[in-house]
């Protein structure tokens, strides 16, 4: 896994068991102009990496009892600066995806932006791939920037996590209506 998501919600949390894997993340993150702001983050693709039942078991539980309806999870978040007042988990096209919506009153807790004026900016590491975004892209010789100007009101990317070719892993989705029903 890249630095990238290392410090952020769900990666954070669904890395604890080192069994939960998505294949890309999208934010979008809405600075109110004071430092803080609100951010959706969608994850796309959860599976599981378990060898044994007991493995997936464990990954359930974490996914659908802790992390999507627990208020323990939700206390976490508020405690690290992410104050989380929607999430939700859905199935589209056969694969199970989530989505959170927080708070923020310091935007670098958002993946470590930054903001000095006129800019808003994401540094990663050369590795880390960025499918898209609304800002601009620069490459150092050790680094990603992405960029974007004050004036954009939305600041959007996404981000490519895990390659799922070749890897046997398990779609969550199937458990999803079974979890909750």
């Amino acid at each position: 896994m890249k630095k990238l998501f290392l410090t952020f919600i769900i990666a954070s949390t669904l890395f604890l068991q080192g069994c939960l894997l998505f294949h890309s993340v999208e934010y979008k993150v809405v600075p109110d102009g004071k430092g803080g702001g609100e951010a959706t983050l969608v994850i796309e693709d959860i599976r599981s990496d378990a060898i044994n039942n007991a493995e997936l078991n464990d990954d359930k539980k974490n996914l659908f009892e802790f992390i999507y309806k627990s208020d323990d999870f939700i206390n976490q978040m508020k405690g690290e600066g992410k104050d989380i007042y929607d999430r939700e988990l859905f199935v589209e096209d056969g694969k199970l995806n989530g989505k959170l919506k927080f708070k923020f009153d310091d935007i670098e807790i958002v993946e470590g932006i930054l903001y000095e004026k006129p800019f808003y900016y994401l540094t990663l590491s050369k590795e880390d791939s960025i499918i898209a975004t609304n800002g601009e892209v620069m490459s150092g010789e050790d680094y990603k920037r992405i960029m974007w100007d004050n004036t954009i009101k939305v600041l959007k990317f996404k981000m490519f996590s895990d390659s799922f070719e070749g890897v046997k892993l398990i779609n969550m989705a199937q458990y999803y209506d079974y979890e909750n029903e």
